[in-house]
């Protein structure tokens, strides 16, 4: 029998495992026994705990999808409570080192490419796209009328993804100064737009 707490630990390990296993060989050709191997535990502890490679696979994108959710948390938290100050916390969030290693850019990459043949994976991720623009959306709203927070909120989303997308298929180390810079300069400029056609007798105002 397990010890008390064991559970949380073994099942960390293995998604730990995961991980390592598709950055070294891809995604299709892992299995539960290299999975297990690469944690030095036995198969039957990972069909214990995961039941089979799908089941293993969704906790492995669960888990990078919590990571990425707790970091944007964490810098909303720590960042002040106006618009601009979330929207840049946000990004930040985005960027930050549980998204941007090595490892985590190609398991990320082989998840989205999955996700495309893999309903449960498609549907997480259209979940985490949702969250994403919805935050945006929020924070936007708060500054512009809504149309224009709506299409401020797909556009940001859309370049912090092509952002990422880009620096991951880049080779080397991620630029997360310049690919943050280029996001702020993005919110910079649609605000700035917006306080220009306010400011304007021919504004347009909604």
């Amino acid at each position: 029998m397990p010890k008390l707490g064991m559970q949380p630990i073994r099942r960390e390990q293995l998604i730990r495992a995961t991980f390592e296993t598709i950055d070294r060989i891809g995604l299709a050709d892992t299995t539960m026994a290299q999975v297990a191997r690469s944690a030095g535990l036995s198969t039957g502890i990972v069909s214990h705990y995961f039941g089979d490679k799908d089941g293993l696979i969704n906790a492995a994108m669960r888990h990078i999808l919590r990571q990425l959710r707790d970091a944007v948390g964490a810098r909303r938290m720590e960042g002040a409570d106006d618009a601009l100050a979330q929207l840049r916390a946000i990004v930040d969030g985005n960027f930050d080192e549980t998204q941007v290693n090595g490892t985590a850019m190609r398991v990320w990459l082989t998840f989205w490419a999955a996700s495309m043949h893999q309903p449960e994976l498609r549907r997480l991720q259209r979940a985490n796209d949702r969250r994403l623009y919805s935050n945006l959306c929020h924070q936007f709203r708060r500054l512009l009328p809504a149309a224009r927070a709506r299409q401020a909120a797909r556009g940001l989303a859309a370049l912090i993804d092509g952002l990422w997308l880009r620096g991951s298929l880049a080779g080397g180390e991620f630029d997360v100064g310049q690919a943050r810079e280029l996001a702020y300069d993005y919110i910079d400029q649609l605000l700035s737009a917006a306080r220009t056609d306010a400011a304007s007798p021919n504004g347009k105002h909604a």
